[in-house]
């Protein structure tokens, strides 16, 4: 099975080499992506961290950075003196990183999963232990760590039920893989259930919760929130609507509904965030269309206090968590058409009203959490949106009632990052591996 992986795996990597060579002249930053995704890391890196024995944490993109960091932080108070690693596959989750982990002691790409690549990397490197956040399990990366004798942890553990049926197709090493794995610090019972089902041994596994409740990077305090809210060029007194998320085919469903809040409310202004940076000129073009005054985040310092806005697109990576600091109620993107949805508890942790779309099974348990006990309000097309947001804007008890259980929720599940990282220290003390350099 390993044979026919790599076989596939080296076909996809020289099928893409075009599309390689196309984005490293469009794309910011993809040369040095592409280096160290392909082994050549940080000369600085490799010498602050290559035999260090570092603790090594792999976050794949983004969200998997948001649960990581309050890990990171744990783990300096549990652990000090140890040095951390950081690895990232996407440049958004890089940047990321960068911004919300200065805990870490160095941030870089992973290398492809390719045999003799992620052998040689982990052998230069050489961590003492290696922690997956969430689910990120590449055969040849674990195959190395179990060959070099590095214990693996998994940590915020999550299986999807599209899990499930993807590693299915792993299933000539997915045993093997998963044997690997010394402790899974799964977030629910569910989770914890699938990765039984998926081959992992029991005694190994642990619930500890979702360490995204545990997050502290979004934390506004007033003086910042006042510069946020003249960064944006928000009028006040008015109405924040924050979208946050979006996918292609949303941006016209809150639009449309944008359009009959500000009927009534003609002080309200929507802020809308696209998971995808990139359409950003796109959905100024949609907005104008509705008759919208829009402009892009990055472009507001050149206009002036007195321009009133209806729309602003948050063309930035890693603001989304602050910006839902200024918000009067938020929407959740990816939910009106079937993604799956996205994290509900950065909006949760400022104390907002959420709002989302009926497709959220990608974070079900949170989504069947907060909407359990009102803290958020499912709408399913334009029209109810619409409604939900006019029926929050007469009624500010009600929209303050709902952000007040969601961030009592919020603080009743904290202590997954703490857990994670006690356990991170008995897997050491188990390996011997607590002495430092």
């Amino acid at each position: 099975m390993y044979f026919i992986y790599n076989i596939l795996a080296v076909i996809l990597v020289i099928v893409a080499l075009p599309v390689f060579a196309i984005r490293t002249f469009q794309e910011k930053g993809f040369t040095e992506r592409l280096k160290q995704s392909l082994g050549w890391l940080p000369a600085a890196t490799i010498c602050k961290l290559a035999g260090k024995d570092v603790i090594w944490l792999h976050a794949a993109s983004v969200g998997e950075i948001v649960a990581a960091s309050p890990i990171v932080k744990e783990i300096r108070h549990e652990l000090p003196g140890i040095p951390v690693l950081v690895s990232v596959v996407t440049a958004s989750g890089y940047e990321m990183a960068q911004r919300i982990i200065p805990e870490a002691d160095g941030v870089i790409f992973s290398p492809l999963d390719l045999p003799w690549l992620s052998r040689s990397v982990i052998t230069r490197i050489r961590p003492r232990v290696f922690l997956l956040v969430e689910t990120e399990l590449w055969p040849n990366f674990l195959k190395a760590a179990r060959e070099l004798n590095i214990p693996v942890m998994m940590v915020n553990g999550r299986i999807s039920e599209k899990s499930l049926a993807r590693y299915s197709y792993l299933k000539g090493v997915l045993k093997e893989m998963l044997d690997t794995i010394v402790k899974f610090c799964m977030q629910s019972t569910i989770d914890a259930q699938y990765i039984t089902r998926l081959g992992a041994d029991p005694d190994r596994i642990v619930v500890t919760g979702n360490t995204k409740f545990d997050q502290s990077y979004t934390k506004l305090n007033a003086d910042e929130k006042a510069l946020l809210h003249q960064d944006l060029r928000l009028r006040s007194p008015g109405t924040v609507i924050v979208a946050g998320s979006t996918h292609k085919g949303e941006e016209d469903l809150l639009l449309a509904a944008f359009t009959r809040v500000v009927a009534e409310f003609p002080d309200t202004q929507l802020i809308i965030a696209p998971r995808d940076i990139m359409r950003a000129g796109e959905i100024a073009e949609l907005a104008g269309k509705y008759n919208f005054t829009a402009a892009r985040r990055t472009k507001l310092a050149g206009g002036t206090s007195g321009d009133f806005m209806h729309v602003i697109i948050i063309d930035t990576i890693g603001e989304l968590g602050k910006i839902y600091g200024v918000a009067d109620i938020v929407f959740i993107g990816g939910s009106l058409i079937a993604h799956g949805g996205h994290n509900l508890l950065e909006p949760a942790a400022h104390g907002k009203p959420i709002l989302t779309g009926p497709h959220m099974f990608n974070f079900k348990d949170t989504y069947a959490l907060l909407s359990g006990r009102d803290a958020c309000e499912t709408v399913r097309d334009s029209d109810s949106l619409a409604a939900a947001v006019l029926n929050l804007l007469r009624n500010p008890a009600a929209a303050r009632q709902m952000g007040d259980e969601a961030l009592a929720i919020i603080k009743e599940n904290q202590g997954a990052a703490r857990k994670s990282a006690v356990h991170l220290r008995e897997v050491l003390q188990a390996n011997d591996l607590l002495q430092t350099n």
